[in-house]
């Protein structure tokens, strides 16, 4: 059922802004009269319901509110050491399970390892539901990342929502405290931000703010990255202000089979994910991403978060005489790393972050000490990025191994991503452009 009451104000607007201070008696007698407490004690008793019934009834919440007042009021002030507690409920995925490599497996593009991911959790968990724009049956989502779960699994679980992003991120707080695990989506990363709201004072605080009793377990999905000229609405790049807010994980996977094991970790993790998922990487087109397509891991095959690859390798004796660098990267980043790598004859490592929170940061910096030179690439425009929040912190922390300052190459600072073609390659990195930067890191 779905109540839509519309509640006067009949106190105070805050301890300090008293309602004598700015309503009429008038204006709140009026407002008295529709108060809906006031109105279904009304009904109940129309209806037959004793006075000496509702009476109890009210006496009774009035005395548990009470005690439960008195107890707060009595409880010991926290240990200031425990200020940190219940950020995240504790995750049962510690470790890579599962075949990546089946013997016999076809490769599957990346949209497709993410379908299988969700089909195969949905065939094994009731509980777990997808919603979003366009997902349901007819169109099975605008990339076709959800393409036949309605008709397999239903409308009571693969469904359609309003073109409400607020609605589609708030509803998981709901439906998770009622033990369901929704899966969601908002159709490009762009428009993540009327759900960002819910994002912020909702889901990534509920586990905190209830001491671990409640942590919002849910999966949105957002396409992301700039693909084919989709403009200043469907080209954007959000990492950065998505990881800004604490309480949330965030994976960003590169290829097809990192995505079906993120997928399924995503799900077996109690607290909420944001599954960053880079559209022009969905079918292998763009040049230089073919090996986006991977062998479909086994459907017991699980990636844990915080787990960093090495997708290219240095010389040792390159990296033992100091003539080496490594690139951090995610994301398309990890395909022009690759393609700039191939120009500098075994001297450039690559390693793809796979997820932006939690960090792999033992792997990160123990390659960064063994190089002493790195660079951070990104997609996102490069001012007050998270790349550039990477570099500092990489700075802090492997200072004393470093033989140059810690690069960063993103987009240009631009407020949107333009449509037409060649203005969006001028906007963004490229392989070419990271060899110029990889160069002169090299020869510093």
């Amino acid at each position: 059922y779905l109540v839509h009451a519309q509640v006067p104000l009949l106190g105070h607007h805050t301890s300090g802004v008293r309602k004598e201070f700015y309503r009429t008696e008038e204006d709140w007698t009026k407002h008295i009269q529709h108060d809906p407490g006031s109105k279904l004690r009304g009904k109940l008793l129309a209806r037959g319901i004793p006075e000496e019934q509702l009476s109890g009834i009210e006496s009774e919440a009035a005395a548990f509110i009470a005690a439960e007042f008195a107890n707060a009021v009595d409880a010991p002030e926290p240990d200031p050491s425990s200020v940190e507690q219940h950020v995240f409920a504790p995750t049962p995925v510690t470790s890579e399970e599962g075949e990546r490599n089946p013997v016999g497996t076809e490769k599957v593009i990346m949209v497709d390892a993410a379908l299988f991911a969700i089909r195969e959790i949905m065939e094994k968990h009731p509980e777990a539901i997808l919603y979003g724009q366009d997902v349901g049956k007819r169109l099975g989502g605008v990339f076709r990342e959800a393409a036949t779960l309605g008709e397999k699994f239903g409308d009571h679980r693969v469904f359609n929502t309003a073109i409400q992003e607020a609605y589609v991120v708030g509803s998981t707080v709901g439906m998770s405290a009622v033990g369901l695990k929704p899966i969601v989506e908002v159709q490009f990363a762009d428009y993540i931000y009327p759900g960002f709201n819910q994002l912020v004072t909702e889901v990534s605080k509920s586990c905190y703010l209830t001491c671990g009793k409640f942590p919002v377990s849910m999966i949105l999905r957002v396409p992301i990255g700039a693909y084919g000229g989709g403009g200043p609405y469907h080209s954007g790049s959000v990492e950065t202000t998505v990881l800004s807010v604490k309480g949330i994980k965030v994976a960003y996977p590169s290829n097809a089979a990192d995505m079906k094991g993120l997928m399924k970790a995503a799900y077996y993790d109690p607290n909420p994910v944001v599954m960053l998922e880079h559209k022009g990487l969905y079918w292998s087109k763009v040049p230089g991403t073919e090996d986006a397509k991977a062998t479909e891991p086994s459907s017991d095959y699980i990636l844990p978060f915080g787990k960093a690859n090495i997708v290219t390798e240095a010389a040792p004796d390159k990296i033992a005489n100091g003539e080496s660098c490594v690139v951090i990267t995610y994301g398309m980043g990890v395909y022009w790393a690759k393609a700039a790598a191939k120009k500098f004859n075994q001297q450039v490592e690559v390693m793809d972050l796979r997820t932006l929170f939690p960090l792999d940061e033992e792997l990160l910096y123990e390659r960064v000490k063994a190089h002493g030179k790195c660079l951070v690439l990104t997609e996102e425009q490069q001012n007050n990025s998270f790349a550039e929040a990477l570099a500092g912190r990489i700075s802090k922390n492997c200072f004393q191994w470093l033989d140059a300052p810690v690069g960063v190459l993103g987009a240009l600072n631009l407020p949107a991503v333009p449509m037409n073609m060649g203005l969006e390659k001028a906007m963004l990195p490229d392989a070419e452009k990271l060899a110029v930067v990889l160069k002169q890191l090299l020869i510093s």
